[in-house]
């Protein structure tokens, strides 16, 4: 167990060197990055298609990236915003890695990109501990996944930077208790602000760009009481050969852009 423990605590500090790498890339190119985690189905790909519209209609450089263990299938929504957009196969990892998202950007992420959404592999657990270089972590849930979802994946929501609830359209339906779950998103991490929104509907659609936004200009970000504490990696996955950095793709966006 204790070999284990240390492959683990190995992978994710190499992962963290590479995020503080890449972290310091985005910053001298000015882009700002946000990590969305969600369970699959969550809704996170229909809102995520609207806010990629109001961004094309605000005139924001904007691009998106979309990690799956197989099919292109929310690229190709995605790509719909008519947004430069990227479809990330991994081949049967649960997460994305700092080192795999450096790979996957060089030579594709258009220079003026002000915001890159990266939509991580839908599944709270892995995603979780894996620190990609972002400006902002979001995690966003489902009135139909339970008003206990921040208790079972503390990790998820404690890191949380910001978070948003999808699908209100139908939290009547599903007997949805808003403030059972705002009160069990206080307790694992207190002060963060919960969004509201419908991607059907329209509500609360906007919200996450603008809280992008503010992010990329600057704003301070929500400091998650879990991440001020040395060890937060509570739901690590070693996988050997997943782990790599890639220098050179980070040397390259980190060059000067014109």
């Amino acid at each position: 167990m204790c070999r284990v423990a240390d492959l683990r605590q190995a992978v994710l500090a190499k992962n963290d060197a590479t995020a503080h790498e890449l972290r310091a890339a985005f910053a001298a190119r000015g882009t700002a990055v946000v990590n969305l985690l969600s369970s699959p189905g969550s809704g996170k790909t229909a809102l995520l298609e609207q806010e990629l519209l109001r961004a094309r209609e605000r005139a924001v450089p904007v691009a998106a990236l979309s990690a799956d263990l197989a099919t292109e299938n929310d690229a190709v929504r995605l790509a719909r915003s008519g947004v430069p957009v990227k479809q990330v196969l991994t081949e049967g990892l649960c997460h994305l890695e700092a080192g795999m998202l450096a790979g996957h950007l060089d030579g594709w992420l258009p220079d003026d990109t002000r915001l890159l959404f990266v939509e991580n592999v839908g599944n709270l657990v892995c995603p979780a501990s894996y620190d990609l270089g972002e400006t902002l972590r979001v995690t966003l849930a489902s009135v139909a996944e339970g008003e206990d979802k921040p208790l079972k994946y503390p990790t998820a929501f404690g890191l949380a930077q910001l978070v948003v609830v999808t699908k209100t359209d139908i939290a009547e339906a599903v007997e949805f208790d808003e403030v059972a779950f705002r009160a069990n998103v206080e307790q694992v991490n207190p002060g963060v602000e919960v969004v509201m929104t419908s991607a059907r509907r329209g509500r609360g659609v906007g919200a996450l760009l603008d809280r992008a936004m503010a992010a990329a200009d600057g704003a301070p970000v929500h400091l998650p009481v879990m991440a001020r504490q040395p060890h937060h990696h509570g739901h690590a996955h070693a996988h050997d050969g997943h782990a790599h950095a890639h220098p050179e793709a980070i040397d390259a966006m980190a060059r000067p852009h014109s």
